[in-house]
């Protein structure tokens, strides 16, 4: 029998019930994301797509100023700490109720971001492995953290990545960081099997297919798939193209026990989740009918 997920994680004081899964919309304070809908650099371009997510139903926003697309190249802690921590500053003044990730793996900008900028969640794509000082900074702030998985770095994670088997090795490798986390006294551990990082395209899709399993740790799952090379590279469209197939795969996450949709587009993942609640009730309404 697998332990239950925590129904709810405390984000600086507001609960987030994950009865229904949550939305995470990127904001990239980045000149090279992936995604070139994803990219903002100006005060108002920050602004204007965070009233937009909030709008459009977003849970979460997911500030980031480091690209992690495969080759990218490595920037200073003050170039990253700079776009970061000022889009934090801006959307928190702006919409004091957004609940706001910081996505570096960096500790200094992710404990700046907290205590100084308003940020609620850690998301670290590195899992601690690339700040060994991130996992004190997380549990002293005792804020939300979300545990990625990644083989590599972004410039060399995709040269080949080989597993024996993708779930039982990754959930190896957060089984570790988990009994670490736990046994420090953290309360609200996310886990992300990271989609895209490390992994080929069959990887990816076996991830996903295998989704479920992820269960056995007992902890909210994030699913970060929107638009990913796995989409429009299957499909032999561009990542303009890409929004369709993302929605498609969000659908599949959500069915398999995604907890969190980490996304591009956040209208239409909220259309997503909203439908397929909508399934649910009508299955949970029967079931009471039968008994």
């Amino acid at each position: 029998m697998f332990p239950e997920k925590p129904r709810y994680i405390n984000a600086g004081g507001r609960l987030l019930d994950l009865e229904i899964p949550k939305v995470m919309g990127i904001i990239n304070i980045t000149p090279d994301s992936f995604y070139k809908g994803s990219r903002y650099g100006t005060d108002e371009e920050i602004l204007v797509t965070a009233a937009r997510m909030l709008e459009d139903g977003a849970d979460i926003l997911d500030i980031g100023g480091y690209s992690s697309r495969p080759g990218a190249k490595d920037i200073s802690v003050d170039e990253e700490s700079n776009r970061v921590l000022k889009a934090v500053k801006l959307i928190n003044r702006k919409f004091p109720e957004a609940i706001i990730s910081v996505d570096t793996f960096r500790a200094d900008i992710a404990r700046e971001a907290v205590v100084g900028c308003g940020a609620t969640i850690i998301n670290d794509i590195a899992g601690g492995d690339y700040d060994d000082r991130m996992f004190s900074v997380v549990e002293k702030l005792n804020v939300p953290y979300i545990l990625m998985h990644m083989k590599g770095d972004p410039r060399t994670m995709q040269n080949k990545p080989v597993y024996e088997d993708i779930v039982a090795d990754i959930l190896k490798w957060l089984g570790d960081r988990i009994f670490k986390l736990k046994s420090a006294g953290l309360k609200d551990i996310i886990i992300d099997p990271g989609f895209g990082f490390g992994k080929t395209i069959d990887h990816n899709f076996e991830l996903l297919r295998r989704l479920g399993d992820f269960s056995i740790a007992g902890l909210p799952v994030l699913v970060g798939i929107s638009r990913k090379s796995m989409i429009w590279k299957t499909l032999d469209i561009s990542v303009d193209e890409a929004l369709n197939g993302t929605t498609a795969l969000n659908a599949i996450a959500i069915l398999n026990g995604a907890d969190i949709l980490r996304v591009h587009d956040v209208r239409e993942a909220i259309q997503t989740v909203r439908l397929i609640k909508k399934v649910k009730n009508i299955e949970t309404r029967n079931a009471q009918r039968a008994t």
